[in-house]
């Protein structure tokens, strides 16, 4: 691989990273309206750009039956993941929020393992362990703390998202093409919501609504930005840099909402991104070995 590839796909997926820690702070500015119905809108954006997309390159959304069981564990898990995050994001630190939706990698590990029978290396195992035990000083459960529920919603969201992202694996091997998953996850979650919207919709300001459209443009931003990024670098060298967005999270959450994350918060982002940076470690030997391999004469 070129540096020059590498160093392009380290600056998109930093670019990502810090489109989703926008999106986060948008959907905390918001205000106080369901997060239901800030996924829905976040969700609507993400529609018509991968309907776009579809409609340029002149593709049909065709996906093969065969592969309907993981797109819809892809639409429903990752619409879980999506209000889960969303709820945590408006009742937590954002930064908080964000290091607990991080988890959705070592989560992958876990369904990889259960769904697709790949298996768990000692050093993943390990990681994954480390993973969540920074998790436990984030969400710092206990009686006392009255954001643990929130927090141990925010963790379901990494749950969700790690089957989701699982999914996205699977039908991604079998040749389904990305715009095709986006726009089927983004129709199915604002199709899902739409019974609680009509009994429970609350009126928003047009302010409301321009952040919820910002929301949604700095999420389909971030998903193009990752998307190019792993086109010009395989994830095992870069995915490292995504939990960047752990900074931007705290930077903007500090200078926009007076956010300062306690010492347990810190220790536990420092655990979960020594975990992953573990994990970046382990890829990178593992691709070279293979590589290696195929270089060695039979």
């Amino acid at each position: 691989m070129k540096q020059e590839n590498y160093i392009k796909g380290m600056i998109m997926i930093i670019l990502s990273a810090f489109f989703f820690a926008c999106m986060n702070v948008s959907v905390r500015l918001a205000g106080n309206l369901p997060s239901v119905e800030k996924s829905f809108f976040r969700n609507l954006v993400a529609a018509v750009f991968a309907a776009v997309i579809l409609c340029k390159d002149h593709t049909l959304p065709k996906v093969n039956k065969k592969y309907w069981g993981p797109l819809i564990l892809r639409c429903v898990c990752g619409t879980m993941g999506i209000l889960c995050n969303f709820y945590a994001i408006d009742h937590l630190l954002v930064a908080d929020a964000s290091i607990l939706n991080k988890l959705s990698p070592f989560f992958a590990i876990i369904f990889s393992f259960l769904l697709l029978k790949e298996k768990i290396s000692p050093t993943q195992a390990v990681c994954v362990a480390l993973a969540f035990v920074g998790c436990l000083f984030v969400v710092k459960p206990g009686f006392h703390n009255a954001e643990f529920m929130s927090a141990l919603i925010g963790v379901c969201g990494g749950l969700g998202a790690g089957i989701a992202y699982t999914m996205v694996r699977v039908l991604g091997t079998h040749g389904v093409k990305g715009p095709i998953i986006v726009f089927y996850f983004s129709v199915f979650s604002c199709l899902s919501v739409i019974p609680w919207m009509v009994f429970h919709f609350t009126p928003m300001t047009v302010k409301q609504f321009a952040i919820l459209m910002m929301a949604g443009l700095f999420a389909a931003g971030g998903q193009f930005t990752i998307t190019a990024a792993y086109t010009y670098a395989p994830a095992g060298k870069i995915s490292i840099f995504d939990y960047s967005q752990i900074i931007f999270a705290t930077l903007l959450g500090f200078f926009l909402f007076g956010e300062v994350p306690d010492k347990y918060s810190f220790t536990g982002y420092a655990l979960i991104i020594l975990a992953s940076f573990g994990t970046f470690i382990y890829n990178m030997k593992t691709a070279s070995k293979k590589v290696t391999a195929k270089k060695s004469p039979d």
